[in-house]
C-alpha cells in the first residue's frame, strides 16, 4: 500500500468508526483506532471542512473532560436501493449514516419485457422527486432473487423470477444514475454491520429461502456465485416438492411460503391466526420451527459461526427466539449457548438497504 492509498484507508477507517459510534471525540478515535493524535486531528479537520462530519455538541469522555462531539453528516450523500421480487418492488433511500430516510413498497408483477424496465425507471423517478440535490445521490443498488453476475450484468439463474441468462443491461440503461446489481440474500447480509458480524451466515427467510456468507468482514460469493444457496440443501429426503424440481429441499419447509396455503393469503394473516390461538396454525408453526431448528443446527455444525435470521420471517421470529432456541438445542448437543443466533437489523427492506450500502461504502472507501 503506497502513501496515498494508506491516507485514503485511514480516512475511511475514521469515517466508518464515526458512523458505527454515532457520536465520538478525537481522543476516542485516536485511542480505539490506535492512531496518533496528529493523524486524527489532520483527518478530522479535512472531514469537517468538506462537511462529511459535523460537530454536534459536547462529548464527555471517560476522563470526565468535555470535548467537541463529532458525528457523521447523514445528508452529505444518499443511495437508493430497490428490491425486485416476483410480485413487488420495494424502494428505500439511505443516508450516509445507513438510516432509511424514505421507503415504499408497490405491487408490481415482474416481467422480462422492456416495459417492466420502463416501469421501474418511472417508479424510481417518482420516488426521488422530492430530492432537490440530485448530485447527492451516488447510485441505485438493485437486489434480485437469483444468481447474479455483476460484471456481465446478467441473471444466471432465478427460479423465483423464472429467468436464465437474462441481461440486466436494459434495466441499467433505463435508469439515469450508476447501477449496482446484487443477489437478494447477499444484499441483505451487506445491510448488517459487518464490523460486528465478521464471520456470519445470513438466512434470508422470504417467500423463497436464500442465504449468504460473511468471512472476515467480507462477503464470500463462492467460486460460481452460489455460496449460501441453503434453500436447496436436502432437509427431508424424498419430502415435499420444491419449486426447483427436487424433493425435500429446505426451501419447501423453512421459506415463508411454507406457511401459506389455500386458506391463508399471507404470512401476516398466518401470524394473526397464531396470535388468536387457532390450533391448526399453532401446529403448523411448531412444525415450521422444528424444521428451521434442524437447518440452523446443521449450518452451525458445518460452519461454526453466527447465524442471522433475516427476511420476512426474521422479523416475526424475534418474538419466538426462546421456543426456537429450545428446539435448536435438542438437535445440537455441542452448543448450549445460543448467543450465536441473531436477529436481523432490517426486515423487508434488508435487501434494498444492502444494495444501497454498496454505493455508500464505495464512496467512503475512496475518501
Amino acid at each position: 500500500m503506497n502513501g496515498l492509498e494508506k491516507k485514503f484507508a485511514t480516512k475511511s477507517k475514521i469515517v466508518n468508526y464515526i458512523i458505527n459510534k454515532q457520536n465520538t471525540s478525537k481522543v476516542e478515535i485516536s485511542k480505539d483506532l490506535n492512531l496518533s493524535m496528529p493523524t486524527v486531528l489532520s483527518n478530522v479537520k479535512d472531514l469537517l471542512e468538506k462537511g462529511i462530519i459535523i460537530e454536534n455538541g459536547e462529548y464527555e469522555s471517560t476522563g470526565g473532560r468535555k470535548a467537541k462531539s463529532i458525528g457523521i453528516n447523514p445528508s452529505y450523500r444518499y443511495a437508493m436501493g430497490i428490491v425486485i421480487t416476483a410480485n413487488h418492488v420495494g424502494m428505500v433511500l439511505v443516508n450516509l449514516k445507513y438510516e432509511i430516510v424514505k421507503s415504499d413498497r408497490i405491487r408490481l408483477k415482474f416481467s422480462p419485457d422492456m416495459s417492466y424496465c420502463s416501469q421501474i425507471s418511472t417508479l424510481a423517478e417518482k420516488f426521488l422527486k422530492d430530492m432537490k440535490q440530485r448530485e447527492e445521490l451516488l447510485g441505485i443498488g438493485i437486489s434480485i432473487p437469483g444468481i447474479i453476475n455483476q460484471d456481465q450484468r446478467l441473471v444466471i439463474k432465478s427460479h423465483a423470477l423464472k429467468l436464465e441468462n437474462y441481461s440486466l443491461s436494459f434495466l441499467e440503461q433505463a435508469l439515469s444514475v450508476p447501477v449496482y446489481f446484487s443477489n437478494d440474500a447477499n444484499a441483505a447480509m451487506m445491510a448488517e454491520d459487518l464490523n460486528i458480524h465478521k464471520n456470519a451466515i445470513y438466512l434470508s427467510l422470504n417467500q423463497t429461502l436464500g442465504g449468504a456468507f460473511c468471512i472476515d468482514g467480507k462477503l464470500f460469493p463462492g467460486e460460481n456465485q452460489k455460496a449460501g444457496e441453503f434453500g436447496h440443501m436436502i432437509l427431508v429426503p424424498g419430502g415435499r416438492k420444491c419449486y426447483c424440481g427436487k424433493s425435500g429441499c429446505a426451501d419447501a419447509y423453512c421459506a415463508a411460503s411454507a406457511l401459506i396455503d389455500e386458506n391463508t393469503e399471507s404470512v401476516e394473516q398466518f401470524m394473526q391466526q397464531i396470535r388468536s390461538g387457532a390450533e391448526e396454525a399453532k401446529a403448523k408453526w411448531e412444525e415450521y420451527l422444528d424444521y428451521l431448528a434442524i437447518l440452523i443446527s446443521n449450518l452451525r455444525m458445518a460452519y461454526d459461526m453466527d447465524i442471522i435470521l433475516g427476511g420476512e420471517m426474521g422479523g416475526y421470529l424475534i418474538d419466538y427466539m426462546v421456543p426456537l432456541g429450545e428446539k435448536v438445542i435438542q438437535y445440537n448437543g455441542f452448543d448450549h449457548d445460543l448467543r450465536y443466533l441473531k436477529n436481523c437489523s432490517y426486515k423487508k427492506e434488508a435487501s434494498a438497504v444492502g444494495a444501497a450500502k454498496h454505493f455508500l461504502q464505495e464512496f467512503i472507501g475512496k475518501m
